[in-house]
């Protein structure tokens, strides 16, 4: 996180960028200007009077204008539409998008997955799951408690769970080591990696939960919209590779990666920049927030965890995805608006 936000630190915004040329530029031509009049013999006082008219002519007070109108106008109006700017150069970055990438769980998807073949899970495994999924935000682990308080249990959440990234919980019990998370790092067999998520209890022991989750209402719509608008889109998400190639294909994606731990985002958002792609980075969980920071620009719903909203330009309200265009629409014409000011 603090490498990937010191990197886009450095990213200097168009007006401070016109501000370094126009001072200087302002001066030298007040500064021709007294020569100019001195070489036409007017003498040192009128001289230096058209050189102060120059200077006065040419107050700053207008290129400290021509971006902060812009952004009001336009932050107004992805207000009005349901999306919250957080970032002052956030628009700027936009407006260079050409690639957009998206998460699936909680972003493409609607965050609000079930489960399914419920009466397969026996309920002490089903409490000893929840009581791991309960230290998590994550929309299995809420999708696992909820199973667990339908069927009338009360939910304790367990002491000293440990998150790894991309893997999933994790705690030490007196009988061994229990876990929540990954077919992969729970050690499922094949049989059982079907499973969206998998639970391992201290004997080894591996019960595999099915969880569905659908897709926005408006997210098919959102990436025909993108991809018509001249981006290249992209899906990446750590959840096994046969839940996302079904929402890939739902959605219309058919550039995709399942299985991709935080820091397998972060190396494909570099291969992309290295490709010389400003990339949009669209993502809701803690997991997520270094790829957001990585990103040349970011998003991120308002259902988002704390640090994923922390860290993204700008936050979606609402259930839609509309807003993911629209906010690079309204960057790109800022960003005309901006050059038209300044000319």
């Amino acid at each position: 996180m603090e490498a990937a936000e010191q990197n886009r630190g450095r990213y200097m915004r168009l007006a401070d960028r016109a501000a370094r040329i126009y001072a200087p530029a302002v001066h030298l031509l007040g500064l021709m200007t007294f020569i100019g009049w001195m070489l036409m013999g007017q003498g040192w006082e009128p001289a230096l009077t058209k050189a102060i008219a120059v200077l006065i002519v040419t107050c700053p007070c207008a290129l400290a204008l021509a971006v902060p109108a812009v952004q009001v106008a336009a932050s107004s109006r992805l207000f009005a539409r349901g999306l919250i700017l957080k970032a002052a150069d956030g628009l700027e970055r936009m407006s260079e998008i050409d690639t957009v990438v998206f998460d699936k769980t909680g972003t493409l998807t609607t965050g609000e997955p079930k489960l399914a073949d419920t009466g397969l899970i026996p309920d002490d495994v089903l409490i000893r799951a929840a009581s791991l999924a309960a230290a998590s935000r994550h929309p299995y682990s809420r999708a696992i408690v909820a199973e667990a308080m339908v069927r009338g249990q009360n939910v304790e959440p367990a002491g000293n769970v440990r998150e790894v990234p991309g893997c999933g919980l994790s705690r030490i019990t007196p009988h061994g080591e229990e876990r929540l998370g990954s077919a992969e790092w729970c050690g499922a067999d094949k049989s059982e990696s079907t499973g969206s998520i998998c639970y391992r209890d201290a004997a080894g022991t591996v019960t595999a939960f099915h969880v569905v989750d659908t897709l926005r209402d408006d997210a098919a719509e959102t990436i025909a919209r993108l991809k018509a608008g001249g981006f290249a889109v992209e899906l990446l998400s750590g959840d096994r590779p046969q839940a996302v190639a079904a929402a890939a294909r739902e959605a219309g994606i058919t550039d995709w990666r399942g299985g991709q731990h935080p820091d397998r985002k972060i190396a494909r958002l570099d291969e992309l920049k290295a490709a010389g792609r400003h990339v949009l980075m669209i993502g809701d969980g803690i997991n997520d927030a270094p790829a957001l920071a990585t990103a040349h620009a970011s998003l991120s719903p308002a259902s988002a965890a704390d640090i994923s909203q922390t860290t993204a330009d700008a936050i979606l309200q609402g259930k839609s995805l509309a807003g993911v265009g629209d906010a690079l629409a309204v960057a790109k014409g800022a960003h005309r608006l901006a050059l038209q000011n300044f000319g």
